[in-house]
């Protein structure tokens, strides 16, 4: 009977266009090796999706199956399913290895075949499972190890030039399903038809300006009535009715990184009470983002932030942090949990970090102004301010369609 190997090398083709230049990818991994040498650690074994893409340049797609990279001081190897061909390894920078089904734990064993046994491995923590742990101890034999996922996120929130630069494009794209929303919103048409004319919108424009690139899960969340009261409330098919408020939610993703538009609106007209609600956030949206500043720490601008509101006896109604940061994220995976807008995060604000300003204020129903009320705009934070990435207008002179 023929042996099956393991694992191997499926080279497929030729390597393509990644979302940054090689130099982004070699710069990212200098810095992962100078934490790797402070923390003593030999080999890193990263199996979030976030990582994985933040030095690699491959986004996995797992259904169900690990995926990995190994970083040591000299090699970078993606570790990817059979099931994947030769797409990680045309997808990424640096080597690939292609693990096979035929046993259990050949993944494992493909690490093995890089990192060998007995180093100090750093792993992520807040990622990998007390079963992949189980396993990592297993096979890898590790001297030590040291969770590394805090020092990766910190050094993932300060943003290259070329990043920001796709940032910068992906906040374009999201006004762009933002003007296509509100195009489509009428009495009488659907939650879900409304959302599908800002996706697809988005899709076109995400293609037009880069053809290169692989597209997925790029998504709207538009939400009407009382289907606003979460800022992460499913679509339905709620038909739209005059006097509704509306909340619109614009998600372009390019090449894993994370952008949003979200806004306020009413269908028609918009009553007293909603009015003053509405204006009341805007104002607590425009204050928020004059806070937002280097030197300025996360906790900081929060409270400034909850005695604003509070001034206005609407502090009550605040239901999530102000804001955080942007990058290799999306709903599936990834979050710089570090730069925050929360009392419990004291990170300090530094030019090249991007961070949004999201008030909302949820008005339970059956009180006058019911509904959830939501602003959101990118900032992109500078030597002596931030600059504001999302053109598409806030407020009732715009949005009340």
């Amino acid at each position: 009977m023929t042996q099956r190997p393991e694992f191997y090398r499926f080279h497929n083709g030729e390597k393509v266009a990644l979302p940054f230049a090689a130099e982004e990818y070699e710069a990212r991994l200098a810095g992962l090796r100078s934490i790797m040498e402070t923390l003593g650690v030999t080999a890193c074994v990263f199996t979030s999706m976030h990582n994985i893409a933040y030095y690699s340049g491959f986004l996995y797609c797992s259904f169900g199956r690990p995926y990995g990279l190994v970083v040591t001081s000299t090699e970078s190897v993606t570790i990817s399913a059979g099931i994947d061909a030769g797409q990680p390894w045309r997808r990424c920078q640096g080597d690939n290895i292609t693990y096979t089904d035929w046993q259990r734990d050949n993944f494992w064993r493909a690490i093995l075949s890089v990192t060998g046994t007995g180093q100090v491995i750093g792993f992520e923590e807040d990622h990998l499972t007390l079963q992949g742990l189980a396993k990592l101890d297993a096979f890898l034999a590790p001297s030590r190890k040291v969770a590394v996922h805090e020092a990766t996120m910190r050094q993932r929130m300060h943003k290259s030039p070329a990043e920001i630069a796709l940032i910068r494009e992906g906040a374009r794209v999201a006004d762009v399903g933002g003007y296509a929303i509100k195009d489509a919103i009428r009495q009488g048409v659907r939650e879900i038809d409304v959302a599908m004319a800002g996706r697809d919108a988005m899709e076109v424009e995400i293609a037009r300006a880069f053809p290169g690139a692989e597209y997925r899960d790029t998504w709207v969340w538009f939400q009407s009535g009382l289907n606003t009261d979460g800022a992460h409330n499913p679509v339905t098919g709620r038909v739209l009715e005059r006097g509704d408020i509306l909340s619109l939610n614009t998600f372009p993703m390019i090449s894993g990184y994370y952008t949003a538009l979200e806004r306020t609106l009413f269908v028609g007209e918009v009553d007293d009470a909603s009015l003053k609600v509405w204006e009341a956030n805007v104002a607590t949206h425009e204050f928020g983002m004059s806070l937002l500043k280097p030197g300025a720490s996360c906790s900081e601008i929060t409270h400034k932030i909850n005695d604003f509101l509070a001034d206005r006896d609407l502090l009550q109604y605040r239901t999530f942090g102000y804001g955080h940061s942007f990058g290799v994220l999306s709903h599936f995976y990834g979050r710089e949990a570090g730069l925050e807008l929360r009392e419990d995060i004291d990170t300090v604000l530094e030019p090249g970090m991007v961070i949004s300003m999201e008030p909302m204020l949820t008005i339970p129903a059956g009180q006058p102004g019911a509904g959830g009320y939501r602003e959101h705009d990118i900032l992109v934070v500078t030597e002596d301010g931030a600059e504001d990435i999302t053109h598409y207008p806030y407020g009732p002179g715009f949005n009340v369609v």
